[in-house]
């Protein structure tokens, strides 16, 4: 009797152990599949969807997995394909979970669909710091009741055009509507336009300094991170040369921040009208030193997702 008693007691121990567990979040459904190829010459990317629905369309896991490890771009290794391959994702969410679960949910699904299996590690790398210069910083405070600063016409061009005429929009988003003449940069909006004479013009609305680090960490040769230590949200226009632009090899629209591609070595001293001058004009400066990152490496994942 005493041992079928502790044997009911030891059930009930485990099952209760396997109760207290919370079960991994998941989606409710998910469809991923390649994208189409685009035969336009850019590539357009979608990181949409609302609270209960993840809806990205021609996105490289590298995006993905910036979103499932709260990283940015930068801060992920692995397969070069990481970057070039293409997918469409959809995603049901199940109703009453809150949205700071979908990062888990991503994992779970890369996991799953991918075979993808990921490890942290931190090291000591080269970065540009975003450091206040020594006059303090003259940066221009996001005010939404104000006159949009940056408008568009329905190319995508910049309206008025910068001097030089504008040349091809090299990253365009968060643009809010368009009718009409121009529409205004939405908030978190950021645009990167070329012109002729090979300036090249960086402009966010109602960004953080946190914003633009990521921003400039997208095609500068290093990594930009904050350290002001300033808070709030600014309108920030700067110039930058074009032979800077190491990285900007793509479109995208409907996600805040541009996507970078790979980065290529930079001289040690930058040229004149370079992004290390024209950031002073903000009362900033780009700072060259070292400092700890912190990075999701990719061991192992499938370039073809297993069936939906």
């Amino acid at each position: 009797m005493k041992r079928i008693a502790a044997g009911i007691g030891g059930a009930i121990l485990a099952s209760c152990g396997l109760f207290g567990q919370a079960a991994p979040p998941a989606f409710e459904v998910a469809s991923v599949k390649p994208a189409a190829p685009q035969t336009d010459g850019r590539v357009m990317i979608r990181m949409g969807g609302d609270a209960g629905q993840v809806d990205y369309t021609n996105v490289s896991l590298k995006q993905v997995l910036a979103k499932a490890y709260d990283v940015k771009s930068y801060q992920i290794t692995g397969p070069s394909w990481l970057d070039s391959e293409r997918y469409d994702i959809v995603a049901k969410v199940p109703d009453g979970v809150a949205k700071e679960q979908i990062p888990a949910m991503l994992r779970a699904l890369l996991a799953d669909r991918f075979q993808m299996k990921v490890h942290r590690e931190t090291k000591e790398q080269s970065v540009y710091a975003i450091m206040v210069g020594k006059n303090g910083p003259k940066l221009t405070k996001y005010d939404e009741n104000a006159s949009p600063v940056f408008t568009f016409n329905q190319a995508g061009d910049p309206l008025p055009p910068p001097p030089g005429g504008a040349g091809r929009i090299a990253t365009a988003a968060g643009r809010g509507g368009g009718g009409g003449s121009g529409g205004a940069m939405a908030k978190g909006g950021a645009m990167v336009s070329m012109t002729s004479n090979g300036a090249t013009h960086l402009q966010a609305r109602g960004s953080t300094l946190a914003g633009l680090a990521d921003m400039l960490s997208s095609f500068m040769d290093r990594p930009v991170v904050d350290m002001t230590g300033i808070e709030g949200e600014y309108d920030i226009s700067l110039e930058a040369a074009a032979e800077e632009m190491v990285g900007m090899k793509m479109t995208v629209i409907g996600s805040p921040g541009p996507a970078g591609g790979a980065p290529a070595p930079a001289p040690e001293t930058a040229p004149t009208a370079s992004i290390f001058t024209s950031i002073q004009q903000l009362g900033l400066k780009l700072d060259p030193r070292k400092a700890p990152i912190e990075y999701v490496v990719v061991d192992k994942a499938e370039k073809v997702p297993t069936e939906n």
